[in-house]
């Protein structure tokens, strides 16, 4: 399997834990050469070299906008990180091009992708944290932490990671799969959601299982997490046994949901870079193959 477990996973820390060193938010920067992590909507800046996708290094690139300012989030083997947000009008020159986090061919490696990653969920903090919610004064950084302090009203805001459980459901050599309508024609994933106020993870599972396909599960156990940041979840993966039911579709959710088996597959599942993947291989075809 190309991850023996889900720490293993692109996103999570363990995957740049060879190059990466982290900084105290708000640290000083020299402004030196060094490596950038940018995104444009839900992209990552590249440089193509030749089929070779890599993040831009040396100097601030000059399509950068003078008014756009970086952040420095740590060092990449021994040279400032830094991270920014660009527009999508932005033009970028050959050879940068910004690719999908979402692409159907995975064509970043697992360190870039994990960089880009932390990128777009500082950034969405960053931008989602400059006022106060409880009273809309701008907020000040905690110094040495990511997070931010409101000095009119006093309360403290730290990075928001919101958990969401992630199940694949088996009936015998059967497992259920989901499709959602604006996912690519013929993808098939498990099913997702967002934990309830009151809730455990497992309440979470059975709860969403339930409201999104009619079926009730049991034996919950869980297998492992992901972060994903888009913008800031934490996926919290299981794996339950069918318990009754018949499949029931919420419309508002859902386009299609069926029941699978190793020899009659989807069109398309998850991609490797996800815990939905990971979870599908492991638990349910063994690693086959499949696009």
């Amino acid at each position: 399997m190309p991850y023996p477990d889900t720490v293993n996973l692109p996103f999570n820390a363990s995957a740049v834990a060879d190059g990466f060193t982290a900084v105290p938010p708000g640290s000083a920067d020299d402004g030196g050469p060094g490596t950038w992590a940018v995104i444009q909507g839900n992209a990552l800046v590249v440089q193509n070299r030749e089929g070779c996708l890599s993040l831009p290094e040396g100097d601030r690139p000059q399509w950068l906008p003078a008014d756009i300012p970086s952040i420095p989030i740590g060092l990449w083997h021994g040279r400032p990180l830094r991270v920014a947000r660009i527009s999508g009008r932005d033009i970028l020159p050959f050879p940068f091009m910004a690719e999908p986090f979402n692409a159907t061919v995975e064509r970043l490696d697992d360190a870039t992708l994990t960089l880009g990653g932390m990128a777009q969920q500082i950034l969405h903090w960053e931008r989602s944290s400059r006022f106060c919610s409880r009273c809309g004064t701008s907020m000040e950084r905690v110094p040495g932490t990511w997070g931010k302090r409101c000095a009119p009203c006093g309360v403290e805001h730290f990075p928001h990671i919101h958990p969401c459980a992630i199940i694949l459901v088996k009936r015998g050599d059967e497992f259920l799969l989901t499709r959602k309508p604006e996912w690519a024609p013929g993808r098939y994933g498990l099913v997702a959601g967002f934990l309830d106020f009151g809730e455990s993870l497992e309440e979470c599972a059975r709860r969403e299982v339930r409201e999104e396909t009619g079926v009730e599960i049991s034996g919950i156990r869980y297998v492992g997490s992901q972060c994903w940041p888009f913008p800031s979840q934490l996926m919290a993966g299981f794996v339950a046994e069918y318990a009754g039911g018949e499949i029931r579709i919420d419309t508002t959710e859902l386009e299609d949901a069926r029941w699978f088996s190793p020899a009659a597959m989807p069109e398309s599942i998850p991609p490797r870079r996800s815990i939905a993947r990971w979870i599908i291989d492991r638990f349910a075809i063994g690693d086959r193959e499949k696009p």
